[in-house]
């Protein structure tokens, strides 16, 4: 099966006008304006044309088509008006349920996850993340029943869902797509294998690793970039960044540290991508120190911040790595909410209140990490002969040299390290 995409036919999709549908089935501890702002957030992110959004208040979900008839009635009313062949419903359909709303509504429907996956298959640009979009989308699609829809047709291979023929479709057969998820899963294993190479380089050479985390669209790359003087892609987008980056930064206290950006969490993420984004997420799992990047401007950051800890602890994040909340974007916020917001980060060790984009607070941020790195790190007096350029440079790699003094062909120095660091110093 062909893993690429025919960019010849993207407008079309890009074009696609369609309408959001909130199905409120209660108990959710979200905002319904909120959820249908954050889905057609989403479907704006692969060029999607929201033209209409609304809520439905869902008492006694449907087996056949979730909403109720009057409610379908409505929705194919708002579709018609607005010349909409895309319905996004935001929740999860079963294969049966998107089948008899498309026949319903004489539309293209897609729930959350098809959305998700949608999103990650145009943003992933490395072999891997494709990979892990392809076999996540094989996963989600090898239990879906429906027949590819004709409007909005676009032929492409690999994986899609506002697509119409490809080579993936939902009546491939289905011991193709086994096969093929099978082959998938080899690939991957070898580059989780790779990865776990790299890592245990990094491991035998003492760098802490420091893992940006958060709910998509909370800044993360804004702040990394900041921090490393970098260009990750960071725009107000969800889901802007998707594969992991990587950099070198110098801490205080800290000559060399790898700073990571990850993908951006969000509420119900598809179990499929979660399993297949555990290789990209093991330097979250592994890492020394996590920074939770939260939008506290937006109305549903309490809810933002439980779905990030579900998923770092579905992917085996301990609960024991220490952590930091850096409250972003104070630039949004004024008045007594800002006020009230720095008194509370105030009061808190563990949170930081910054502004990413205009850098406020930062510099405090970073020393913070510095300090949380360095807190087991002891004051050592070491004398090396005037001539040992190897050992002082390894000084001043991973530890903070406080004084120097040079007596007749010797230097004394001051040093702070890591009892282990020492330890692996002195037996050289």
């Amino acid at each position: 099966m062909s893993t690429g995409f025919d960019r010849d036919r993207d407008d079309v999709t890009r074009g696609a006008r369609a309408v959001v549908v909130y199905p409120d089935l209660g108990g959710s501890s979200r905002d319904a304006e909120a959820r249908l702002e954050e889905t057609a957030g989403l479907a704006q992110a692969i060029g999607v044309e929201v033209v209409d959004r609304v809520a439905f208040r869902v008492r006694t979900p449907r087996a056949a088509t979730l909403i109720g008839s009057g409610q379908i009635e409505d929705l194919a009313t708002r579709a018609r008006m607005e010349e909409a062949a895309l319905i996004v419903v935001d929740g999860h359909l079963t294969p049966i349920q998107q089948r008899n709303l498309e026949t319903a509504l004489e539309a293209k429907v897609i729930d959350r996850t098809g959305l998700i996956l949608e999103i990650f298959g145009e943003r992933a640009a490395t072999a891997e993340g494709r990979l892990q979009v392809e076999l996540a989308h094989l996963d989600y699609q090898s239990g879906r029943l429906v027949r590819s829809w004709t409007h909005l047709e676009r032929q492409r291979g690999g994986f899609g869902f506002l697509g119409g023929p490809g080579e993936t479709q939902i009546e491939a057969d289905r011991r193709l797509i086994r096969d093929r998820m099978a082959r998938l899963r080899r690939e991957l294993d070898q580059v989780t294998r790779t990865r776990g190479l790299h890592r245990e380089r990094r491991q035998r050479a003492p760098w802490p690793v420091i893992a940006l985390v958060g709910y998509t669209n909370a800044g993360k790359s804004t702040l990394f970039n900041r921090v490393t003087g970098s260009h990750v892609m960071a725009e107000d987008l969800l889901f802007a960044t998707l594969d992991p980056t990587l950099r070198q930064v110098t801490l205080p206290g800290i000559d060399k540290a790898i700073l990571s950006d990850t993908v951006g969490f969000v509420s119900e993420l598809p179990t499929q991508l979660v399993a297949a984004f555990k290789a990209t997420l093991e330097e979250v799992v592994s890492a020394d120190l996590l920074i939770h990047v939260r939008d506290v401007a937006h109305p549903d950051t309490a809810a933002q911040k439980a779905d990030v800890e579900a998923v770092l602890a579905e992917v085996g994040v301990s609960e024991t790595t220490p952590r930091i909340e850096a409250w972003n974007k104070l630039d949004l916020l004024e008045g007594d909410a800002r006020d009230n917001l720095l008194a509370e980060a105030g009061r808190r060790d563990d949170v930081m209140a910054i502004s990413a984009l205009t850098g406020e607070g930062v510099d405090a941020l970073i020393r913070r990490i510095g300090d949380l790195l360095t807190a087991g790190h002891q004051r050592y007096s070491v004398t090396l002969d005037a001539g040992d350029g190897a050992g002082a440079a390894w000084l001043h790699a991973h530890g903070e040299v406080l004084a120097q003094e040079v007596e007749d062909d010797r230097v004394v120095y001051e040093v702070r390290l890591a009892p282990g660091d020492y330890e692996r110093f002195a037996s050289r």
